[in-house]
């Protein structure tokens, strides 16, 4: 899939966040999970079939009524936006990436050994799947 993902808009994405959360839902349920102020009920909707068009989610039909599900997994999108992400605004390069956040968050010694560690810990978990 990650091959043809397209990138999602922000309402889009905003869609996917709900019914990754939700698991399924009616476009209902999606609605009742956006913050204030909601929109239409038949934007939410026209975003739901975009969706749908772009192999993001599908649905189970009970008469006129549907009820959509994702196709993509949320960790299969992270992994497709952070690549695209990172090889359009850094080259691909992770150091160049942590360069910026240290220098743009004003990270210390001791925030980025912190990070470190983390990533390592990430490193040998995987490692150990």
């Amino acid at each position: 899939m990650l091959a043809t993902m397209k990138e999602l808009t922000k309402a889009e994405e905003q869609v996917m966040q709900v019914l990754w959360d939700l698991k399924k839902g009616f476009v209902k349920d999606v609605l009742d999970q956006l913050p204030e102020p909601k929109p239409a009920y038949n934007t939410v909707s026209t975003i739901v079939r975009i969706l749908e068009k772009k192999g993001f989610v599908s649905y189970t039909a009970y008469g006129k009524t549907h009820e959509y599900f994702p196709l993509v997994e949320k960790d299969e999108y992270r992994h497709f936006y952070l690549k695209n992400f990172m090889s359009g605004y850094f080259g691909g390069s992770f150091k160049r990436l942590v360069s910026f956040f240290a220098k743009e968050e004003n990270m210390d010694i001791q925030e980025l050994e912190e990070m470190l560690k983390h990533v390592k810990q990430d490193i040998n978990k995987k490692e150990d799947e």
